[in-house]
């Protein structure tokens, strides 16, 4: 099935009965959750609840070792690179900051599982590059190195990174945990309005009275279930 035929009708992830051991150590129990197009679900619990690994499973970073977890109606697990990251976009809890990086140079990268043959970056993708930076609010900050952001600020630039995807599906991993009031604020609010607009969004937060406010489920996790 091709991508663009996977997007028509299925759901943007549907995770069924999952189980994944780390370290010998069973973290998740038969896991189940579902994301609509256009809906925000936050998924929320304990630390230790297995939140995180349930959102990188879901985005094809860890395997299960049972179950079924499936983007746009396709098994994530048979899909590897440009394929994966146009169906969805993972937004770490902490992201890598490289040394020398601008903001500009990011988000190009964010756009890489669309570079034609040769490499280069089209008309096209130049548009969406400055969209997805328009949408999260960095372009002011385009030549500005990563490493002089606020966290406010770098976790919205994971999130245009995330955008330039051009993928129907976002997970975020916590992206509030390490912000103040105000900045925890403006990330809820670009995560509710990217719903708003038609992605499928999946929050992992710490926060319940957050997610309460902006999401439209609210999924809550123990001991891995």
């Amino acid at each position: 099935m091709s991508v663009e035929a996977a997007t028509t009708s299925a759901p943007a992830l549907e995770v069924r009965d999952v189980h994944v051991r780390l370290g010998g150590a069973e973290i998740l129990h038969g896991a189940n959750l579902r994301v609509e197009r256009g809906e925000l679900v936050a998924l929320v619990g304990p630390n230790g609840a297995g939140k995180s690994t349930l959102a990188r499973t879901a985005a094809g970073i860890v395997r299960p070792w049972r179950g079924d977890v499936r983007c746009m109606g396709q098994d994530v697990r048979r899909l590897r690179g440009r394929r994966l990251a146009r169906l969805r976009a993972f937004v770490p809890q902490r992201p890598a900051v490289p040394d020398g990086m601008t903001v500009l140079e990011a988000v190009r990268i964010g756009r890489s599982s669309h570079l034609m043959p040769l490499g280069r970056f089209t008309r096209s993708d130049r548009e969406a590059i400055a969209a997805a930076m328009e949408r999260a609010g960095v372009t002011q900050f385009a030549q500005r190195q990563l490493n002089t952001l606020s966290g406010g600020e770098l976790q919205r630039v994971q999130i245009a990174i995330a955008l330039a995807q051009a993928a129907p599906l976002l997970l975020a991993d916590e992206p509030t945990s390490a912000l103040d009031l105000g900045a925890t604020v403006d990330v809820a609010r670009l995560l509710r309005g990217l719903a708003n607009d038609g992605l499928a969004v999946l929050l992992v937060a710490h926060d319940l009275a957050l997610a309460a406010a902006i999401a439209d489920r609210v999924v809550v996790m123990s001991d891995g279930r």
